[in-house]
């Protein structure tokens, strides 16, 4: 699976049931021209935030086509008035007031993340000009996380030359406790099903096996007990260290008999500082193609972008993010016919 290949089947899936993704940047120019691709190849339904004639305006100067785009104001009165209501409930128990989170929800990251509280959108992505902490902080208040999660983490999917690995977490959890590492692992896993790679979870280390002793080992040990103990069905080791993961001659003198050791395709690293340093290293020495961070365990799909973002970055991102809310509506829909059965 060649990093090209797995662009054209993210874009195939999406494409095969088309959700509905928000972008709440409007008056970013990438935003824009990945929009009139995303149009053009029919991936997705899609509302763009910002006035209207000046959304318009400058697409017409780039030479842009966004004629299937919804352009949306925040400020639209009656949107602004039913998301006031709906956020001022949702914070009631924080002392929230109607005044205040009509000026709250008109911030383009509120107002989107409401669209998709309320079904209004299916997904959202942004923050080609917003940090982090300002695109997913009203996900956390409004959204929240999925049933049997409790962290959203994330992960990136990185495109080698010929495979694609899940590493996670590399942007969100500074230091994730034991029973985090597990929940990371297990949201990790079930992404990778998602995107087609077998899950095979290392739970890294820099020590594997019984090999190893200090607080940073037996939080790893801990991790991987509680992911055997509540996924039974998931192939993990852990500790391991990440040659015995990828490689078989070393995985057969540091872990022999393993079915994750040498076959790795999930990597859960012990803390943040290591997994943004590890993705980084293998995306600039390796030449990797590293799509994220796709953000998991909350209840509805909400992605990231980098500031630094191409637009090509932009058009996967939306279409992991299309395969994300096809993955939660199939799941409503199984879960509705069990309630009828």
């Amino acid at each position: 699976m060649t990093p090209l290949m797995f662009e054209y089947e993210l874009l195939a899936r999406a494409r095969a049931d088309r959700k509905h993704v928000v972008l709440p940047e409007g008056d970013d120019d990438r935003i824009l021209r990945a929009a009139s691709t995303l149009l053009q190849r029919d991936v997705a339904e899609l509302t763009i935030l910002g006035d209207e004639s000046a959304v318009r305006a400058r697409a017409a100067e780039l030479g842009l086509r966004l004629d299937g785009a919804h352009v949306l104001s925040p400020h639209d009165p009656g949107l602004v008035e039913r998301f006031a209501e709906e956020y001022t409930q949702l914070r009631a128990h924080k002392g929230m007031t109607v005044e205040r989170a009509r000026e709250i929800v008109t911030d383009v990251s509120y107002f989107g993340t409401m669209m998709v509280h309320l079904g209004l959108a299916d997904g959202m992505v942004s923050g080609a000009a917003h940090t982090t902490a300002h695109t997913i902080k009203p996900s956390f208040e409004i959204i929240k996380t999925a049933p049997g999660v409790s962290v959203v983490s994330s992960v990136f999917l990185m495109c080698l030359e010929d495979r694609v690995l899940v590493y996670g977490d590399c942007a969100v959890i500074p230091d994730p406790t034991s029973t985090q590492l597990a929940d990371i692992a297990i949201s990790s896993a079930a992404t990778a099903a998602q995107f087609g790679v077998p899950p095979r979870i290392a739970m890294l280390s820099y020590s594997t096996g019984e090999s190893g002793y200090g607080a940073d080992v037996e939080k790893v040990r801990d991790a991987t007990a509680l992911v055997r103990e509540r996924r039974a069905d998931l192939s993990v080791a852990g500790p391991i260290q990440y040659d015995a993961a990828v490689d078989a001659s070393v995985a057969a003198s540091k872990m022999p008999g393993s079915d994750v050791a040498g076959k790795a395709t999930v990597f859960v690293f012990p803390d943040l500082n290591t997994g943004n340093n590890t993705y980084k290293a293998v995306q600039r020495s390796a030449g990797a193609v590293a799509i994220g961070p796709v953000l998991q365990g909350l209840a509805k799909p909400v992605n990231d972008l980098s500031r630094g973002a191409l637009v090509h970055d932009i058009v996967n991102t939306v279409a992991i993010t299309a395969i994300q809310a096809q993955a939660g509506t199939a799941a409503s829909a199984g879960s509705a016919g069990e309630g009828e059965a």
